[in-house]
């Protein structure tokens, strides 16, 4: 396929142009699914093979794979109000203005500083959460805030830590069997500066498997079984709608790409996402460890928007 052939090309010249020194990918289309490895799983201080059955640090894919639709799953079944304060499910949230449909689309004016952040333990970190100053601004910010409180939530619904949440309420159902958070063994290294298998992200790194935000290791094996879920899963067409009261629609935990309103969208920080169309069953999860050569934040977004911009122009023709 010519496009597919083009795609191609342009993860080779990122490669060449050290954007990612490796990525695992899959596209679904229907029945078929097409698996991809290109480059090395690390280059630095030495090259190192990428092989099939890697885990990678989703980093904020967490916040779909795990948080979003244990959430998403409660609200479509009528456990939880949508337009519920979050103070009525975790009482410990110390403002009674900020509902889960906030939380959930990031407009709830949120304010993420938390002076000293890095060096605090847990008990400290949770209960700055739970202070967290909220402002009038409800215009779509995106914040980690929001899906860790969300996080909490869980946690005080069901009585349980989210890694047990999580395996029994989705991971389970769906036969991923390699999803969980770290440390992990058999993993892809990210950023240099930390143990292989453990996470990225510095919230999680202290709030482990108590965090609704990133955490979450996964094969692309794993990630294909959870796309498969969504085609299923009948019930996800009901995401593909704007639940956002601000000017930027946004579906339930996902984004709603400005091409195209029928793709369920979400990144991650460590050079990830995930791209899903329930309606005509199509899907790309893309894994790559693009902070382990440099992060340029601002740069990796420009190349990324490129490459899911290109996916959903192709894949969205019939």
């Amino acid at each position: 396929m010519k496009n597919q052939q083009e795609f191609l090309a342009m993860i080779e010249d990122y490669l060449e142009r050290d954007v990612f020194p490796g990525v695992n990918f899959a596209i679904l289309e229907g029945e078929e699914v097409s698996e991809y490895l290109f480059g090395k799983a690390a280059l630095i201080p030495e090259p190192i093979a990428l092989t099939p059955g890697k885990k990678w640090d989703l980093a904020s894919l967490t916040k779909v794979i795990g948080t979003g639709t244990a959430v998403i799953d409660l609200v479509l079944a009528g456990k939880l109000e949508l337009d519920a304060p979050l103070q009525k499910y975790y009482a410990k949230f110390t403002d009674s203005t900020v509902s889960l449909r906030q939380l959930l689309t990031h407009t709830s004016g949120i304010d993420p500083y938390i002076p000293n952040r890095d060096k605090l333990g847990f008990f400290e970190l949770t209960e700055a959460i739970n202070q967290i100053r909220v402002t009038d601004d409800k215009s779509f910010k995106y914040t980690d805030i929001n899906f860790i409180l969300l996080g909490f939530l869980l946690e005080e619904y069901y009585g349980e830590s989210l890694d047990h949440i999580f395996t029994k309420n989705i991971f389970k159902n769906w036969g991923m069997k390699q999803t969980s958070f770290g440390p992990v063994e058999n993993a892809v290294p990210t950023s240099q500066n930390i143990p292989l298998g453990t996470v990225h992200d510095p919230k999680a790194q202290v709030l482990k498997n108590h965090c609704g935000s990133a955490g979450l290791f996964s094969t692309l094996s794993d990630m294909i079984l959870f796309s498969q879920a969504y085609f299923r899963e009948e019930k996800y067409l009901e995401l593909l709608k704007n639940y956002a009261d601000g000017a930027k629609k946004r579906s339930l935990a996902w984004d709603l790409p400005a091409e195209n309103n029928d793709w369920l969208l979400h990144t991650g920080y460590t050079g990830t996402f995930i791209l899903i169309n329930p309606r005509i069953k199509k899907a790309v999860v893309f894994l790559s460890n693009r902070v382990h050569l440099k992060d340029n934040r601002e740069k990796w977004i420009e190349e990324r928007d490129r490459l899911i911009k290109f996916l959903i122009n192709y894949l969205s023709l019939d």
